[in-house]
């Protein structure tokens, strides 16, 4: 399965190499850049269709799912070459100005479409039995069942399974808006051993809950066809609360920033004096 993995993740970055070779020199630039989106994020959600049927039909230990989870984080993070592969981060980068709202809403289409793509693809592969572990997911229907779930230890904190689902996707969406806002200015050899760590952190966290997803265009592909809930109660879950957690991270933080300036600001200009 690992091997597997290193060569769809050795395909796509081959498919990104020539996609820009071929698209850039003839002017089509922006077109080669939405393109390394798809590919990535069609990248992404393939290691994570793999990642879970490991920890669900393989019965893996979480330690070795989470030393996958880790490696797989800092692979996306120096392969995708500038794509984002998450509407939510999408969205901020819109918000921010970095992208034209034309760009956002073209770059989520191309999310949104390779995590669509992926799962048909993995499920043609599947049924190719090319290892055990496929052929029994294969016999099962490719049966999915959905993380979310009553719990009675949650259950005393929050009132019912979607809002305690909701509620764990906008921490974990929040949580990983704030350490992309914190850490942008690091180097990036160093940043995505961070991001992966905290990614690693939050899967094991809230990883028996929701599945720790916090990437609407992701949870399309990996969640929306479990069966247990309906897609209106994953729309909740996956797609409103991450939109949410990351909007309170960007507005919060901004107005921090914003407040400190202000604050600042009479102290440097009484020193000019």
């Amino acid at each position: 399965m690992a091997n597997q993995q290193a060569v769809f993740v050795l395909l796509c970055e081959l498919s990104r190499r020539i996609l820009t070779k071929l698209l850039a020199p003839r002017g089509l630039c922006l077109s080669a850049v939405y393109a390394v989106e798809l590919v990535s994020t069609l990248q992404l959600c393939i290691c994570n269709l793999e990642l879970r049927l490991l920890g669900e039909v393989g019965r893996l230990q979480p330690q070795f799912c989470l030393s996958l989870t880790y490696l797989a984080s800092v692979v996306h993070g120096l392969t995708f070459h500038g794509a984002l592969g998450n509407p939510c981060s999408t969205l901020e980068y819109t918000y921010r100005g970095r992208l034209t709202a034309r760009s956002g809403v073209l770059r989520m289409v191309c999310q949104f479409m390779a995590a669509s793509v992926a799962r048909t693809m993995l499920q043609g592969l599947w049924a190719l039995g090319l290892s055990d572990l496929h052929l029994r997911h294969t016999l099962q229907g490719f049966q999915c069942i959905s993380p979310i779930h009553t719990d009675t230890h949650t259950s005393l904190v929050l009132p019912g399974p979607l809002v305690t689902a909701a509620a764990v996707e906008l921490a974990g969406a929040f949580a990983m808006q704030t350490a992309f806002t914190h850490t942008h200015t690091m180097d990036q050899r160093y940043r995505v051993h961070a991001i992966a760590a905290l990614t690693a952190t939050l899967t094991y966290a809230g990883g028996k809950m929701t599945g720790a997803v916090f990437n609407p265009a992701l949870a399309l592909s990996t969640q929306f066809s479990c069966s247990g809930h309906s897609f209106l109660d994953y729309c909740l879950v996956y797609w409103l609360a991450p939109l949410l957690g990351m909007m309170c991270s960007v507005l919060l933080f901004d107005q921090m920033l914003s407040g400190r300036a202000s604050l600042y600001r009479p102290l440097l200009a009484n020193k000019r004096k």
